[in-house]
């Protein structure tokens, strides 16, 4: 009984490792130009930092030529109760919601019903007329601020790439933006990016009437343009945002727990972070995904595990398609990760400096790009593109090297920025392509 009992938690346990190889296929890290002891470094620097109670709980995920090569879980889950993290742990993703959305927006266009040029007026007519909050300063040197009309329309493609003139309550320093965004509940001083709780309606009509903070097209800004983006694909798709993801890409990525909310029975899933932030000792506020929200935000609302966004990233990494299903064409994800700002990144912080801190990254259509092999303080190559989310999740594809990297926490605090840089840095230390087998005469 003893030898059956055995025999049965052993094939339990492989056909749990099938699962998951089904999922995306693996690979020992030599067979994919990894190495296993540089790769095992990455476990010892979050290890540290979780034994030091600087960071809950992580996963971290390295996918090479198209396989899993690492993929393993530190610390907790749930450091409330002790919980350990697991493979099927879901996240809170903030602005990796992001890339859904411009993926999704994308479609549209394929498909005809969206025009990147498009003002966002054609489908959603509060937006037409926009005023602009111009700073001055007066003759006593005060800051005081003027209203004028904006100098054009904002477009689908400014909100694709934060050029729209839109913000963010916690960043933008345009009090009257500020002001505008806090009285229409879209910003809320005590709990950052939480902007759900007011109706998909109610959205459009106070964002339409608040003033903007640059002329459309002028200022790269994070803002929340996808957030409208996401009630754009609502008015041309005649669906709810979450419908649309659900049935256009969640459900043929196979991506199972992705979503906008959690359902009651995979509550006991859901990672969480500390009750305060050990680096500044302010309490962590994560957004609360127990329930349908109001308005499904575009920007900073999806919830996901490891295994659904790396299927997300490895089809994006693949030109559009994973496993025979094509979402996008190639065309299409090459026009997503082009530089779309050119001197415009210029004018203010750049992409990189927001996400990592460095520059030497531009923004695509929804994600950052990187444009060369140097010029940023952490390693990668030219073509790499990437984003993250205030919780501490963070992503990045690199089509040279065929790379997929993925850091998945909940951890708010300033210190993400620290770990993406250490987790990416860490990544490409191990790659060692003299350890993948040659290619024999029979491969493609």
């Amino acid at each position: 009984m003893r030898r059956f009992l055995t025999l049965l938690v052993v094939s339990t346990s492989l056909s749990v490792s099938v699962a998951w190889a089904q999922a995306l296929p693996s690979a020992k890290p030599e067979d994919v130009g990894l190495s296993s002891e540089r790769l095992a470094r990455i476990g010892k620097a979050l290890q540290g930092e979780i034994q030091a109670k600087k960071l809950p709980g992580a996963i971290a995920v390295v996918a090479r030529k198209g396989r899993i090569a690492y993929f393993e879980t530190f610390g907790a889950r749930d450091p409330g109760n002790g919980a350990p993290m697991t493979r099927d742990a879901i996240f809170r993703i903030y602005s990796m919601t992001k890339p859904f959305v411009a993926v999704a927006a994308m479609m549209l266009a394929e498909e005809g019903r969206i025009v990147l040029t498009d003002p966002v007026s054609k489908y959603l007519p509060a937006f037409a007329k926009q005023q602009l909050s111009v700073p001055k300063v007066d003759a006593t040197g005060r800051l005081t601020y003027d209203t004028v009309p904006a100098a054009r329309e904002m477009t689908v493609y400014d909100l694709l790439r934060h050029t729209s003139g839109l913000a963010y309550g916690e960043i933008t320093a345009n009090q009257p933006v500020k002001d505008a965004y806090a009285k229409a509940g879209v910003f809320k001083a005590d709990f950052p990016y939480e902007a759900r709780t007011i109706t998909a309606a109610e959205e459009i009509d106070a964002l339409g009437k608040a003033p903007l903070s640059h002329n459309p097209g002028e200022v790269w800004e994070y803002s929340l343009s996808v957030d409208v983006l996401g009630r754009v694909v609502e008015a041309a798709a005649g669906m709810r945002l979450s419908e649309f993801l659900d049935t256009r890409l969640f459900k043929p990525l196979k991506m199972a727990d992705a979503g906008f909310s959690v359902p009651k029975e995979k509550a006991g899933r859901l990672a969480q972070g500390f009750a305060t932030d050990p680096a500044t000792n302010t309490p962590n506020k994560l957004i609360d995904v127990s329930a349908a929200p109001k308005n499904d935000s575009g920007g900073a609302g999806a919830v996901a595990t490891t295994g659904d966004y790396l299927r997300f990233a490895q089809m994006l990494a693949n030109g559009g398609q994973l496993e025979g299903t094509r979402l996008l064409s190639r065309t299409t994800v090459t026009l997503m990760t082009s530089d779309h700002l050119g001197k415009i990144k210029d004018n203010g912080i750049t992409p990189g400096e927001l996400l990592l801190g460095t520059k030497g990254y531009t923004f695509g259509l929804g994600l950052a790009v990187r444009q060369e092999d140097g010029l940023a303080a952490t390693p990668g190559r030219a073509g790499e593109f990437m984003w993250a989310g205030a919780a501490g999740t963070y992503f990045w594809v690199d089509p040279k090297e065929q790379l997929v990297g993925l850091l998945m926490t909940q951890a708010p605090g300033p210190s993400r920025v620290y770990y993406r840089k250490l987790f990416k840095q860490l990544v490409y230390q191990a790659i060692a392509d003299e350890l993948a087998p040659p290619m024999s005469a029979s491969q493609p």
